[in-house]
Order: structure tokens, then sequence, then C-alpha cells
């Protein structure tokens, strides 16, 4: 379902991305881990058709992302890091302009309204104007405006960044099932206990480069038991200049 290969990224002499290859099937939410300024970011901006590669190939259900970007935009729904939403209009007006731009039938954009503003608790601010919204307002309207149209495939860029603890939970459920039985999810998080309790996969990225593929559990036995944080931390101190491992390390 997402599909990226040899995928680089340079600027000047800087590599943001070396090589990445990934393929997150239909039915499977994968986890993409790594320190800050690891790559994660720029794979999913080159995912989500914002950045150019250096080379290398990104497709969404067989659909290139840049040979056909609109076809390929209609497939997925985007949660960035730092979402920036219309302040101007309410939440319903956000909603019903991101439905029509999927060109959703008007029965059906209202429809879905109603389930995500009940789903995120916005129910009450729904004919607020987004400006007065708090920050972890505006990230529970993003993900109902990325899931509006319900999308094949669903790219989420750090998710709880300002959730309450029950938008939190509602988002760990979503980034959980939401792949089931025959979608894909992406997401890219600073949080292990997120990765291990919400994606099937997880892939860690440390200096441009793929260090490590597999599921927590494959992962955890594959070093020693020991936690994800633990792992995390020993990989991205510890493979400075060195090559994909295995399981458990990248292949």
């Amino acid at each position: 379902m997402i599909r990226i290969q040899t995928l680089t990224k340079r600027y000047g002499r800087f590599t943001a991305l070396e090589g990445l290859d990934l393929h997150v099937p239909a039915g499977e939410t994968l986890a993409l881990l790594g320190p800050n300024g690891a790559g994660k970011t720029t794979a999913i901006r080159a995912l989500t058709g914002q950045l150019r590669p250096t080379r290398g190939r990104v497709a969404l259900a067989g659909v290139d992302v840049w040979r056909r970007p609109v076809a390929a935009k209609r497939l997925f729904g985007y949660v960035p890091d730092r979402p920036y939403l219309y302040g101007k209009l309410s939440a319903v007006e956000l909603l019903r302009f991101v439905g029509r731009l999927y060109r959703m039938e008007a029965h059906r954009i209202e429809a879905r309204i109603e389930a995500l503003l009940a789903e995120f608790r916005l129910e009450r601010f729904a004919s607020a104007l987004i400006e007065t919204y708090s920050h972890g307002m505006r990230q529970k309207l993003t993900f109902a405006a990325a899931l509006l149209p319900e999308p094949r495939v669903l790219i989420v860029d750090e998710p709880m960044v300002g959730l309450d603890p029950v938008a939190a939970r509602t988002v760990r459920g979503l980034l959980a099932g939401y792949s089931k039985p025959d979608r894909a999810v992406l997401f890219s998080t600073h949080q292990m206990e997120l990765a291990e309790v919400a994606a099937d996969r997880i892939a860690l990225l440390h200096e441009g480069r793929l260090r490590l593929l597999g599921t927590p559990t494959e992962v955890r036995a594959a070093h020693g038991d020991a936690s994800l944080e633990e792992i995390f931390i020993r990989l991205t101190e510890d493979a400075a200049g060195a090559e994909p491992a295995s399981a458990h390390s990248a292949p």
C-alpha cells in the first residue's frame, strides 16, 4: 500500500536520507522512529508530495506520488507535525471544504463531520472560529480533516503533540486499528510506548539511514529483551558510521 524505494534526499553536501526502502502492506501500521534530524519528516514530506526526492520513488497503492500527484493525494489523509488551519473558518466550514476537495457527496460529508466531531469531542466548538481553539483542539481537528474522506492511507507526523489524555487514547486506538483490514498507516513518533502498542512493525532511522526494521516483539527478542527505549538509545548512540544490522536490524 505504501512503497518507498531507494529514497534519497540531499541538500548540497548534506544527506538527509540515503537509499531508504520501506513497504507498508495493506492491513499494517508502521511506526517510524528516530532522533531529531534522523530523516523521519523528510521521508514523510516526500511521501506526501511536499518534497521532491533527489533519487528514488514513492508510491501509494501503486500510484507514483510525483508522476500522478493529484491521484496520489486522493488516497491519503495527512496529519503534519505543525498543522496549519484557516483560523477564520469554523470547524464545520473547514471540514466541509476538505470534503469538497475530495469530491465527496454532500450527505456523506455531513455524516462524517458529525461522527468525527463526536469522536474527538469537538461538537460544542463546531461553529467556533478555529483561531479560538487551543493547540490540542487544533490537533484533534487536523485528525478529523485527515480522516474525513476515509483515506486508504493515513500518514501522521508526531501524532500526540498537545493532546489531552482522552484524545491521546482515541488516537492510540485509531493508529492501531485504522489499517485493518485493507488500509495502511505510517506514523512517526518519539514515544516508544506509542510505537509498542499501536504499531505492527517499527522502523528506526538514524542519520538518514534505516537501522532497524521488525515487529516490536522481534526487535526486543533480537536485543536481549531490552525495552524499545533501551534499544533506541543503544542503536542511535552506537550506530554512527555503522552498517545496518538485521530484524531486527534493517535488511
